[in-house]
């Protein structure tokens, strides 16, 4: 039996339905990601499990134990939110130690277990800072010890790092790893950003409109998306149908399938005088844009009309095809994927 189990979970704001029957299942120990939009419900379904938002029907149980109808406080789980909320005039210590004391511990038993989570969140000798003192993510760290000293049967992670410039995002994602994984602590993720989810995660719950619109690995998620608004969530997939496709200068198309998907560094670009490649389909066109992300150069290219976009290692020259230049593109038949189209 799992270790966490949703049930048939719905809930309704003013009528207006936000979650619709969400049933999901999560292992002991795994680190699972919500991962969607904003409006798609995954911030309501977690502040469900914490018993914030009380739900309309279905069943949350943790360790085999019911807690749908529990206050929060009694749920023995830990939430870390996008805002720190850390107590400005208490230092690290007190922050950390804060939950400890509204439990009743004495002074002697919660001095090492404060010690021992400021070695887990590398801030050992900040212990008497407050939180101005601190940068963004030290502060979360300090947010994310308070949750985790408490030992919670589940951690649930509401967008922590949305605050925080990119290069901080990064670095604290890993942390937030490293720290689950030492603890073996289950973990609830929510974030609307693609890359974090695919970086920190076992499994990836993608969500659209209150619902679960996929669920698997982040190779899975990412290298065979089931419908087309996963495809065009996930990266930035080329999504087209079949009506799109047909009558443009593309040679091959599969037989079966009416939406299709296809990652755009899974597309080879030559000159258009190359050979073609056997067992691929074909499409010839005209390079519209090229932009440069960083180690990605990315190529909008033309086909009759139908924009298509092609990544490739910034290794390869600007000069080699630049706005202007007729193209071949070539697409292996085992990165065409059938997607399911959005409902």
């Amino acid at each position: 039996m799992s270790f966490v189990q949703i049930r048939d979970v719905t809930k309704s704001f003013n009528r207006h339905p936000v979650l619709d029957k969400v049933s999901l299942s999560i292992e002991q120990g795994e680190f699972v990601t919500l991962l969607g939009p904003s409006g798609c419900g995954k911030s309501t379904l977690l502040r469900a499990i914490a018993g914030l938002n009380p739900i309309d029907e279905g069943k949350i149980e943790v360790g085999g134990r019911d807690i749908t109808f529990l206050p929060p406080k009694s749920r023995n789980v830990g939430m870390v939110f996008q805002s720190y909320a850390l107590f400005p005039n208490m230092n690290v210590f007190d922050n950390i130690a804060f939950g400890l004391k509204m439990m009743g511990l004495k002074k002697d038993e919660i001095r090492p277990m404060v010690e021992e989570m400021l070695s887990i969140i590398d801030l050992r000798g900040k212990e008497d800072r407050y939180p101005n003192q601190l940068s963004g993510g030290q502060q979360q760290r300090v947010a994310l010890a308070r949750s985790l000293i408490k030992k919670p049967s589940v951690l649930l992670l509401d967008e922590p790092l949305s605050a925080l410039d990119a290069k901080i995002r990064r670095s604290l994602r890993g942390e937030i790893r490293r720290i689950q994984q030492r603890l073996n602590m289950t973990t609830i993720f929510v974030t609307h950003d693609q890359e974090e989810a695919l970086t920190v995660s076992d499994r990836i719950f993608v969500m659209n409109h209150g619902r679960i619109e996929q669920v698997g690995s982040p190779n899975e998620i990412y290298t065979a998306p089931a419908s087309e608004y996963v495809a065009r969530f996930i990266g930035n997939y080329n999504v087209w149908s079949r009506d799109q496709l047909q009558g443009r200068a593309i040679r091959g198309l599969p037989e079966q399938g009416g939406m299709f998907a296809v990652r755009p560094e899974a597309i080879r670009m030559a000159a258009a005088t190359a050979e073609e490649t056997p067992d691929a389909i074909v499409a010839e066109g005209t390079v519209s844009q090229v932009s440069i992300l960083g180690n990605v150069l990315r190529f909008e290219v033309n086909v009759s009309g139908l924009p298509v976009t092609v990544d490739m290692l910034s290794g390869h020259s600007l000069d080699s095809w630049p706005a202007g230049a007729p193209v071949k593109l070539s697409i292996s038949r085992d990165e065409w994927k059938s997607v399911r189209p959005s409902s």
